[in-house]
């Protein structure tokens, strides 16, 4: 017998006789957790399993540490007393490369503690390489098998890794399991519902990128765009600030309500021309050349024949432009780079089907020729298929949300997307019986700055795919709330499943949610 059939044999027989052999009643007691260390799983090493005691809002828990081979690190967090009977598992943003377990409890996005507090046996994985940077690119050069971990195989493997634990600790498979991501995270949502449907009865897909390699393609086209022949940023701080006040005068009353929050930028007609100096070049005005990168923003990325190859940035995400192309002023170094860092790095090590390597630069991406030597690639990251028939008929249910002001992956991408499943499914009814998308305005990438509008704390997608999962009950809207810094609620407001979005009824109070209505436009 060789020795991957010998851990196959080992694992069907050694589960259920762990389980008889914890007495009724004890089976999640803590004494029983270093035992699991010693548990047999095909293709996977546990490396340790302890106790940790309760803190703050976190229940004690059973920490299991291991990996699945070759490299899939994970943790997976076990709650000794007050089990809610169901399964938890939380994605990573940029390229991973970390357990990034310790997210506090009060943070939603890619954080296993938000749904252990709740009760949730919980897990996470790293996607299969070890990076202290998001945006180091080199674990997969020349490495496949750990691009194709980090594109699909991490998540699914270490959710049968922790559907085996959960059923040897609480002598019970997991009631229901769910899976909660944003950013790199959100693109593994819809890649399970596509390539392993069964995995997950319930998944949230926040600010997805479904075609990552073309993710790729707009950073490069902006940082191009904004590098003047001097090697430095054409739009400065000071024009950026400029662009944003102009826009947000030109859009925030186009919805009906001056708020302080754009819609829908589609709704929205703004002309960086309307900002050109007249005389004398001044903060005050755009130049020509500063006119034609803003353009170029907006526009996304083209061949030279004026194809689209995909989305631009959306009117409204001006407060965020700091964090995509550093027009901060920052180094290449600087987190607040990572536009032109992720590019750089997913074409030099991740892109094409040989990685051309740290001699390959920006301005070496051809967009007439290189879009199509991405389609290799591109089968292993993007989630962009429609095709979720089979999630769709075991059941499963897909909340995807989106900020309108995203300057990562651009919003309008993941309208497509959805247009896309609801003109494969023929319905739109049909579809949002188990796929609803809902967008967020104002909101940075997956909430994580301060600007017009939420951050990642404003809201609870989780609480209404139980609801949607477990009781029937389909999402209408979710409440969104509007805090300072102090915590003092500003505003209340829904958001609506797309294509409705909320309208001001224009009598009651326009900062309470009660006041508005989820409407098609």
């Amino acid at each position: 017998m060789n020795p991957r059939t010998e851990a196959w044999v080992l694992l069907h027989v050694l589960i259920p006789t762990l389980i008889l052999l914890l007495p009724i009643g004890q089976r999640a007691e803590a004494q029983d957790c270093p035992a699991l260390a010693d548990l047999r799983i095909e293709d996977t090493n546990l490396l340790s399993a302890t106790v940790v005691p309760a803190t703050g809002e976190l229940p004690t828990y059973c920490r299991v540490l291991g990996y699945v081979r070759p490299a899939i690190n994970f943790e997976i967090r076990l709650p000794t007393t007050g089990w809610n009977g169901k399964f938890y598992m939380a994605g990573c943003g940029g390229y991973c490369g970390k357990l990034e377990s310790e997210n506090p409890s009060s943070q939603f996005i890619n954080s296993i503690n938000y749904g252990l507090q709740r009760g949730y046996a919980v897990s996470t994985m790293d996607s299969g390489h070890w990076e202290e940077d998001l945006f180091d690119g080199r674990w997969a050069y020349h490495d496949r098998q750990a691009e194709i971990d980090w594109g699909y195989r991490a998540v699914h493997e270490t959710a049968r890794a922790t559907k085996i634990l959960i059923e040897v600790f609480y002598g019970q498979a997991p009631e229901k399991s769910y899976f909660a991501g944003c950013s790199t995270g959100g693109r593994q949502a819809v890649m399970e519902a596509l390539r392993y449907p069964d995995d997950f009865d319930g998944l949230i897909s926040g600010c997805p990128h479904p075609k990552a390699t073309g993710t790729v393609l707009l950073g490069a086209w902006l940082a191009r765009a904004n590098a003047g022949p001097d090697g430095k940023n054409i739009i400065t701080p000071a024009q950026a600030q400029l662009v944003e006040e102009a826009v947000y005068d030109a859009c925030d009353s186009v919805d009906g309500l001056e708020d302080g929050l754009i819609s829908d930028p589609r709704a929205c007609q703004f002309d960086p021309l309307t900002l050109a100096c007249e005389g004398n070049e001044t903060e005050n005005c755009l130049t020509a050349n500063q006119v034609e990168a803003v353009n170029a923003f907006y526009a996304g990325p083209r061949d030279s024949d004026g194809r689209q190859l995909y989305a631009g940035l959306p009117l409204g995400s001006e407060p965020y432009w700091d964090g995509i192309f550093g027009i901060t002023g920052e180094t290449d170094n600087s987190r607040d780079d990572f536009s032109r860092r992720h590019s750089i790095q997913f074409l030099r090590y991740m892109a094409f089907r040989e990685d051309p390597g740290e001699q390959y630069s920006l301005s070496d991406f051809d967009f007439d020729r290189d879009p199509q030597r991405l389609k290799h690639m591109a089968q292993i990251y993007n989630a962009d298929d429609p095709d979720l028939d089979a999630f769709q008929e075991r059941g499963g249910k897909l909340l995807m949300w989106h900020s309108w002001s995203d300057t990562g992956p651009p919003p309008m991408e993941t309208v497509a997307y959805y247009e896309a499943v609801e003109k494969h499914v023929g319905s739109r009814q049909t579809t949002q019986d188990f796929f609803r998308l809902f967008m967020v305005p104002g909101m940075d990438h997956c909430g994580i700055g301060e600007g017009p509008g939420i951050t990642q704390h404003g809201f609870d997608p989780l609480t209404a795919l139980e609801r949607w999962v477990e009781e029937g009950k389909a999402p209408t809207r979710l409440l969104t709330t509007k805090t300072d810094s102090t915590g003092a609620v500003q505003w209340t407001r829904p958001v609506c499943p797309y294509p409705q979005r909320a309208v001001y009824d224009g009598e009651g109070n326009p900062d309470a949610a009660s006041s508005f209505e989820c409407l098609l436009p």
